[in-house]
C-alpha cells in the first residue's frame, strides 16, 4: 500500500502521483489497450514492460498529450488531466523522451534543441545563443557533440542523445522514456542511468519503458506488465525477478539454449572486405567472415560501425576498398548489384531506411524482392502475398493483416518486418545493426534463434549490436571498432564484457588476433 506523506504544514500529501483510470485506446482494428488501471508513486522510477504491442508505448503517448484516450481518465496529482497536445502535457510538467525518434533533418542539431523557443535577437533568431543554449542541453547529460551537425548526419544513438537532451532540458516533474537505450553503447546508458538517479533525487518522477530486464531492476522501484493491451500487475522491485516477469508478459516461460551454430564447422569465406573506406568516418576496415559464422561488431556511439554496414552495401558514397562476395568481386558504390551477389542488410534505422511506414507489410516485404517477384515488369501478387505471409507466420508478428500499414505497428513488430524483408530474400551474407532493438524479450529470442538458424544453414552474419551480452551469446568472435578502425579483435574465448569495454574505450586490454582454426 501507499501510504500518504506528511507536509511542513501538517497535512498529507497523497504519495500517488500519477493514476492510470481504465484507460482504452484504439487504432482502426487495433485495441492497443482495454480498461488499463494502476498508480504511479510520487518520485518513483517505475517500469513499464510487455510484449512488442502491449500498448506501453501508446499509455506513455497518452500521458505526454500525444493521444487522447478513448475511455477513462488520468489523475495527475489529485487533478484530472485531459491533455489534447503535448505542449499542454508539457505546460503541466509531463515530458516524453520517444522510442521512434523525431525530428527536422534537415536543420541544425541546435535548431532542433531550441525548436520550440529560438532566442531572438533584433527580431531574427540568434545563431550563436542558439549554439550556445543546444550545447549547454548536451552537457548536461554528459554529451559532447557539434550542435551545428544537420540532423541527418547524426547516427541513431546520437539522435537517441540528442532527443534525451531536450526531454531533460524541459526540466518536467514527469519524464517518459520509452525505450531510451535501445541504441546505446553500454557506456552511453551507464552515464543515462547517473542521469536518471540525478533526477530522482531532485524529485523528478519517472516512467521506464524497456525490454532490458537488467535496466529494469537496476533502476526501478516497481515494475507494471502489460499484456495484449490490458494490466496485468505490479512488481516491487525486491519481488520482481526475470523468470516472474516474462511469464507475467507472455504467459509462459521463454526457453534459452546456447546457439547451435557454435559446434558447427564452418564453411568458406563468403565476405570478404578489404581496406574499406569512407572519409572521414571508416578508415581502412579489413575484414572476413565465413559460411555459418556470426561475427560480432562492438563500438562506442560514432565509432564507425553502422558506417561500415552501409559502405559494404555500396550505400554510402564515394567508399573506396573491395568487397568479395563468394569469391566475386562486388562492383562498389552499387547496392543493386550488391543484392544481386547475395547481400542483405537490416539498417539500424527502421523508420528512415527499413521500411516505408505508410505501406503495408505486403508491399514492404516485397520491397526486397521486386527483381524476383516480377516478371516483364508486372508483379506476381500471390507470390508477393505469399511471401509476406510467410515472413508474418515466421517471425510472429502481431498486425491485424498483412495489408495493415506499418505506421500502426508497434516499434517492435516494425523490426520483426524490417527483418523479414531481408530474410524472404535468403541472402547468402547478412548484415543485422540492432536487430532485436525495440524488441521484446520473447521476440528477442526467437530472432536469436533465427540467426542461429541461418548460420548453422551456412549464412554469412555480421552481427552490430550494442547489447554485449548479445553478441557475447551470439558471436564466435568480436571485433571491436574505435574512430573509424577496427582496433581489435576478441575469440569467443577471450571475449568478455570487461574485455570488449576495454577496446572500446582504448583504456588497455590486448586484444590476440583471433587467427583460430575458426578463420583457417
Amino acid at each position: 500500500m501507499i501510504r500518504g506523506q506528511p507536509r511542513d504544514d501538517g497535512q498529507t500529501v497523497s504519495a500517488t502521483l500519477i493514476q492510470f483510470d481504465s484507460i482504452s485506446k484504439r487504432f482502426g482494428g487495433v485495441q492497443a489497450l482495454r480498461d488499463v488501471s494502476f498508480s504511479i508513486a510520487r518520485g518513483e522510477v517505475h517500469g513499464l514492460i510487455g510484449e512488442n504491442g502491449a500498448g506501453k508505448s501508446t499509455l506513455g503517448k497518452i500521458l505526454a498529450g500525444i493521444h487522447t484516450p478513448d475511455a477513462g481518465r488520468v489523475v495527475i496529482d489529485g487533478s484530472v488531466a485531459n491533455f489534447r497536445t503535448p505542449r499542454e502535457a508539457l505546460a503541466a510538467g509531463v515530458g516524453m523522451v520517444h522510442q521512434e525518434l523525431a525530428f527536422c533533418p534537415d536543420i541544425s542539431v541546435a535548431e532542433n534543441l531550441c525548436l520550440s523557443r529560438l532566442p531572438r535577437r533584433a527580431g531574427f533568431v540568434d545563431r550563436a545563443a542558439t549554439v550556445r543554449i543546444a550545447t549547454e542541453m548536451l552537457h548536461r547529460i554528459g554529451v559532447e557533440l557539434d550542435v551545428r551537425r544537420a540532423m541527418r548526419t547524426l547516427s541513431t544513438a546520437q539522435e537517441q542523445l540528442v532527443q534525451i537532451a531536450a526531454a531533460v532540458a524541459t526540466r518536467a516533474r514527469v519524464l517518459v522514456l520509452d525505450e531510451p537505450t535501445s541504441s546505446l553503447a553500454e557506456s552511453e546508458s551507464r552515464r543515462l542511468f547517473a542521469l536518471i538517479e540525478s533526477l530522482k533525487r531532485d524529485g523528478v518522477t519517472m516512467i521506464y519503458v524497456s525490454h532490458r530486464m537488467p535496466e529494469l531492476f537496476a533502476l526501478c522501484d516497481r515494475v507494471t506488465v502489460l499484456r495484449d493491451g490490458q494490466y496485468v500487475g505490479t512488481l516491487d522491485r525486491a519481488e520482481a525477478t526475470e523468470d516472474r516477469l516474462v511469464k507475467l508478459m507472455v504467459g509462459r516461460v521463454v526457453e534459452r539454449r546456447q546457439p547451435l551454430h557454435l559446434g558447427r564447422a564452418l564453411g568458406h569465406i563468403r565476405l570478404e572486405v578489404r581496406n574499406l573506406s569512407v572519409p572521414p568516418t571508416v578508415r581502412d576496415v579489413s575484414f572476413s567472415i565465413r559460411g555459418g559464422e556470426i561475427v560480432g561488431l562492438a563500438g562506442l556511439v560514432g565509432a564507425g560501425r553502422s558506417e561500415t554496414a552501409r559502405a559494404i552495401l555500396g550505400i554510402d558514397r564515394p567508399a573506396g576498398g573491395t568487397v568479395i562476395i563468394d569469391g566475386a568481386e562486388c562492383r562498389r558504390n552499387d547496392p543493386l548489384a550488391a543484392m544481386r551477389a547475395g547481400l542483405g542488410l537490416v539498417p539500424e534505422d527502421r523508420k528512415r531506411q527499413g521500411l516505408v511506414l505508410g505501406m503495408s507489410g505486403r508491399a514492404n516485404i516485397s520491397l526486397a524482392l521486386l527483381d524476383r517477384l516480377s516478371r516483364l515488369g508486372i508483379l506476381d501478387r500471390r507470390a508477393e502475398r505469399d511471401a509476406a505471409t510467410r515472413q508474418y507466420a515466421a517471425l510472429n508478428v502481431k498486425a491485424p493483416s498483412i495489408e495493415t500499414p506499418l505506421v500502426n505497428l508497434s516499434g517492435g513488430n516494425q523490426q520483426k518486418v524490417a527483418l523479414g524483408k531481408w530474410l524472404a530474400r535468403r541472402p547468402a551474407v547478412l548484415i543485422v545493426d540492432e536487430p532485436t532493438r525495440g524488441v521484446d524479450v520473447a521476440a528477442k529470442a526467437a530472432i536469436h534463434q533465427l540467426l542461429d538458424e541461418l548460420a548453422c544453414s551456412g549464412v554469412a552474419i555480421l552481427l552490430i549490436s550494442s547489447e554485449l551480452p548479445e553478441l557475447l551469446l551470439l558471436s564466435r568472435r568480436i571485433m571491436v571498432m574505435r574512430g573509424g578502425e577496427i582496433v581489435g579483435e576478441l575469440s569467443r574465448a577471450q571475449a568478455s564484457e570487461e574485455s570488449v569495454l576495454r577496446l572500446m574505450a582504448g583504456v588497455g586490454g590486448d586484444a590476440t588476433p583471433a587467427q583460430s582454426a575458426e578463420r583457417a
